[in-house]
């Protein structure tokens, strides 16, 4: 009797284990057609930032929320100090965000599923974009760790200067 479940239960696994297989061996060469078409969005949306934001004095983007972690922080200290051109957009206000804009495009691209919010985004033209993280620094900063905040800070805003982009701390 134990026999015959044992049995049954190695069948429907055994099962599971040939179909995941048959289903990835279908899958395997999509994969270098899918990362041919991540490279091709990457590039065709760098270029677009290049040619409408860039050539416009608009080489910065913003994201942020209105989290009672950092929103407040961010807008005395950080907004200000940015160049006005800058585009800033609040994930809060996601779900009102036209899918196809270019800030909320790029927001989603250069940003990825995790630890992108806060964030900031720098443009240069023949440059790919640079991606600032703050989330784990206000994390830090939120358990009295101010050192690895201003640390970014202090590399955002001296890579602005550097580019041009900014003005000096």
């Amino acid at each position: 009797m134990q026999t015959q479940n044992r049995k049954r239960r190695v069948l429907p696994s055994l099962l599971r284990v040939c179909v995941v297989v048959a289903i990835g061996l279908v899958l395997l060469p999509l994969a270098p057609l899918l990362i041919a078409t991540y490279f091709a969005y990457a590039s065709v949306l760098q270029i677009v930032i290049w040619v409408w934001w860039c050539t416009r004095g608009v080489n910065v983007l913003l994201v942020y929320s209105d989290s009672a972690n950092w929103h407040d922080y961010i807008e005395a200290n950080i907004l200000p100090r940015l160049p006005a051109s800058s585009v800033v957009i609040n994930w809060s206000d996601r779900r009102n965000w036209k899918w196809w804009s270019l800030p909320a495009m790029a927001a989603r691209f250069f940003g990825g599923t995790r630890e992108f919010n806060p964030m900031i985004v720098i443009f240069r033209p023949l440059h790919w974009a640079k991606t600032y993280r703050f989330w784990k620094p206000f994390k830090d900063h939120k358990h009295g760790k101010t050192e690895p905040l201003h640390a970014l800070e202090t590399k955002l805003f001296n890579d602005l200067w550097r580019a041009g982009i900014g003005t000096a701390n």
